[in-house]
């Protein structure tokens, strides 16, 4: 490794001077069986030091890296531990198939981003709610495969790190679908307040981007061929040309739109594969609320827009699904995701986020696992109702704590807690 090793958007320096690369699952086996602390690297599309450790391995060496097995009698894709979305649905597509949801950028891992609840928009649920089974290196050095049924599987998928290794994952496949994407300009926000549910009911995936300023919100709809255009109910027009969700940044960079019918894996994404994601030196952060509470929680949002627009590079307004994932933000609600891409000043990202997760107490928010957050330690343990019974589970599968790092540690040390207080 030559030089400091950064996440994606340069906010976070990783600790570790050496990053270890296995050619194997028992040369893997053997390098967690001597380490203190130990995480994986993945795409690093993080912004928090989740996922850092004083020892860190990349899995692109072992044999099982970049599987992809289909299975097209039981629609099921099984994948290696480093596959990226963009692989993914490529493979899928050639198979007549696809995933039911996505989210903005297919450049991240599937297993990363199941770990952290990462999600698209629309009637459904965040992309780990498509994981049927998946195989784990435990912290012991052992294999564990949970398949459907299994009580545990709930608790594995968004594991944030903390139960194992993955080197398995197997999710649930559609046949292939065609989606068309508009951007629809001259939203307002009295209107956006009023007709929420319906306005992120109008297609398969709905985005609202907006940048608290006098710039009218964007209402992005990715639907089926032949549905409905927003026009008609909302009094929104479609954008004349491609837009890019952050104004002056090249459209080329974004999946087509202007109603182009395509597969679902190059509408539902934002951007290209091909592209640079989004902008870059930013930072970013996210928290959910129950989506009955999501227009008033849009108001508290308005009310804090003259002290958070200036740091915006572009918010996004979106919906998900409730799930039953023990660490999900979603466990339980459907739910309204507030989402901020900041210009990259971590002192003002802190304080902003502070400011919003402050207004929104009243709605219970829950973070992005990924992303920047600072709500305390008590109010997590208390938005999620399985947090004992994770932190048991977490006990058992590693119970030398080398999954647990730092971050676990300040963020929610409810997780790493042991029957009987040990």
């Amino acid at each position: 490794m030559s030089g400091p090793l950064t996440n994606w958007a340069g906010n976070h320096t990783y600790a570790a001077s050496t990053v270890h690369t296995p050619h194997s699952v028992s040369e893997l086996a053997a390098l967690l069986g001597h380490a203190d602390q130990l995480r994986v690297l993945g795409t690093r599309h993080s912004f928090t030091a989740i996922g850092d450790a004083a020892t860190l391995v990349r899995l692109d060496r072992l044999p099982e890296a970049g599987q992809i097995r289909i299975d097209a009698a039981a629609m099921t894709v099984t994948i290696g531990p480093c596959v990226t979305y963009a692989q993914l649905t490529a493979a899928l597509h050639r198979a007549g198939l696809a995933l039911e949801n996505l989210a903005s950028l297919p450049h991240i891992s599937v297993c990363g981003s199941v770990a952290t609840a990462t999600h698209g928009s629309g009637a459904h649920g965040n992309l780990a709610t498509a994981v049927l089974a998946m195989t784990l290196l435990t912290g012991t050095g052992e294999r564990l495969v949970l398949t459907e049924g299994d009580p545990r599987l709930p608790a594995g998928t968004v594991h944030l790190g903390l139960l194992g290794i993955v080197l398995e994952l197997t999710l649930r496949v559609l046949p292939a679908y065609p989606l068309t994407q508009t951007v629809y300009e001259g939203l307002d926000w009295a209107t956006l307040i009023a007709h929420t549910s319906e306005i992120f009911a109008l297609g398969y995936s709905v985005s609202v981007f907006h940048h608290l300023s006098d710039r009218p919100p964007a209402l992005w709809v990715k639907a089926t061929p032949g549905s409905p255009p927003a026009a008609e109910r909302f009094g929104v027009h479609p954008a004349p040309a491609p837009r890019h969700p952050i104004p002056g940044q090249d459209a080329d960079a974004c999946t087509d739109q202007l109603g182009v019918p395509g597969p679902s894996s190059e509408r539902l994404p934002h951007f290209r594969a091909g592209h640079n994601p989004s902008h870059g030196a930013e930072i970013q952060s996210e928290l959910f609320v129950a989506i009955a509470d999501g227009p008033a929680a849009i108001r508290a949002l308005l009310e804090l827009a003259p002290r958070l627009a200036p740091g915006l590079l572009v918010g996004e307004l979106r919906t998900v699904a409730a799930d039953g994932l023990w660490l999900s933000p979603q466990y339980g609600r459907d739910s309204l995701g507030l989402h901020f891409t900041w210009a990259r000043d971590p002192d003002a990202v802190a304080h902003n986020v502070a400011l919003i997760e402050a207004a929104l107490t009243p709605f219970a928010p829950r973070p992005h696992w990924g992303k920047v957050f600072s709500l305390p330690p008590v109010a997590l343990s208390t938005a999620y109702a399985r947090t004992a019974d994770f932190g048991a589970l977490r006990a058992e599968l590693d119970p030398r704590d080398v999954f647990v790092n730092g971050w676990v540690r300040a963020r929610f040390p409810a997780l790493t807690a042991r029957p009987g207080g040990r």
